[in-house]
């Protein structure tokens, strides 16, 4: 390929709307300020196509830039994971345009429609291994998610965690896990992450755990037994079902990541639930702390 051709693909892109970059990466739009999203990298202010991630002093302008930042790849990764993720349908979309009058505005906040990855079992003994050899899960407790549809593989060889919700359990989204040598992680388009979440447990435990994603709501679960873990697919303060939860007197710990965006986020849910405490993991994260067996 000549750097021509790599040009061509990166100019068209490039111009995908950071918005949408952003929600098929399980970021959320804060309540209150519609220029700041919360992602994987922490608290990010987005102007058109410039974005800013204030607490690591760090920013840029365009999708590319925006998937480095959150992905931690270089060029080259980023414009092959915006073509096989979004592709270049979504750069039809101009990003002035999203917001610029009522109508614009009523479009772009309804909700797609949600397109769960379809199940592939060919692929799913690699997602299998990936979550026991490279993830460290036991065989125990993955096993009856994958008999129950809570976790499978697409035909990416992607792992599928589903997220649901109510009693019976409808599904309403889908937390998604690379398998590769390059990993990624992103949501199923048109997921409502805001009604549900994945969860694991001990069913009629009243202590629930709050983790920032579903490998490590199931790291958590396996380190501690006796309990509900719950992901809240990012580092998320005021997730709308939160409430319900504290409502019906759960008693809830904030188990998010021992990083600058987890103890924000942290500090952020506790000072909204005072009733919440915080609960660090051992190491980086709940599946970090599994794997060097803390």
């Amino acid at each position: 390929m000549t750097f021509d051709d790599f040009r061509r693909r990166a100019d068209i892109v490039r111009r995908i709307p950071l918005e949408i970059v952003l929600t098929y990466r399980g970021a959320t739009r804060d309540r209150n300020d519609r220029a700041k999203w919360h992602s994987e990298q922490g608290p990010l202010s987005v102007t058109g196509a410039k974005f800013t991630n204030w607490h690591r002093n760090t920013g840029g302008g365009g999708a590319i830039d925006l998937v480095m930042h959150l992905a931690g790849v270089d060029c080259g990764a980023a414009v092959t994971w915006l073509e096989q993720h979004l592709g270049a349908q979504h750069a039809a979309v101009r990003p002035s345009a999203v917001g610029s009058s009522s109508n614009s505005s009523q479009n772009a906040s309804a909700p797609r429609p949600l397109r769960l990855p379809v199940p592939d079992d060919r692929k799913l003994a690699r997602v299998r291994r990936y979550l026991i050899r490279e993830r460290a899960l036991a065989a125990h407790l993955l096993e009856p998610l994958i008999e129950a549809g809570k976790v499978y593989a697409d035909g990416q060889a992607n792992a599928v965690f589903l997220m649901v919700v109510g009693k019976a359990n409808r599904p309403i989204g889908a937390e998604l896990r690379g398998t590769g040598k390059r990993p990624w992680r992103g949501m199923a388009p048109g997921s409502r992450k805001d009604r549900g979440y994945f969860w694991v447990g001990t069913k009629g435990s009243h202590r629930i755990i709050l983790c920032e994603s579903a490998i490590d709501a199931i790291s958590c679960f396996q380190l501690l037994d006796d309990c509900v873990c719950i992901s809240t697919s990012g580092a998320r303060p005021d997730a709308p079902w939160l409430r319900a939860l504290i409502a019906r007197r759960y008693k809830i710990s904030c188990g998010f990541d021992r990083d600058a965006p987890g103890e924000l986020a942290a500090d952020d849910m506790i000072a909204l639930h005072p009733s919440i405490h915080r609960l660090r993991p051992p190491a980086h994260d709940w599946n970090d702390a599994l794997k060097a067996g803390l």
